[in-house]
């Protein structure tokens, strides 16, 4: 089998917890890494998910956000990705 190198910088915690799942999974980092590089080929997606919590600024913008769209302030607002795209078109864009 032909094999290539990637190397990749990360933190010594993320490869140190990395490596205890693949080892719980009965797997080695890098047939992890493999596994997951195989399925986004197959997939063309990128999926994954965070457990952290989003930062104090981040849920204040949103606040703001969400404040500013019941206010009818935007430009312009859509409820819906097709009245999005018809914008766009009328837009000619």
């Amino acid at each position: 089998m032909n094999t290539a190198i990637i190397n990749i910088k990360t933190e010594i915690s993320t490869k140190k917890q990395a490596q205890q799942v693949a080892s719980k999974l009965g797997l080695s980092l890098s047939a992890l890494i493999n596994a997951y590089l195989k399925e986004v080929i197959k997939t063309k997606r990128v999926e994954f998910s965070l457990d952290e919590t989003p930062s104090p600024y981040l849920i204040k913008v949103l606040r703001q956000a969400r404040k500013n769209r019941k206010a009818g302030k935007g430009s312009p607002i859509f409820n819906t990705g097709e009245e999005a795209v018809k914008w766009l078109e009328e837009q000619g864009i």
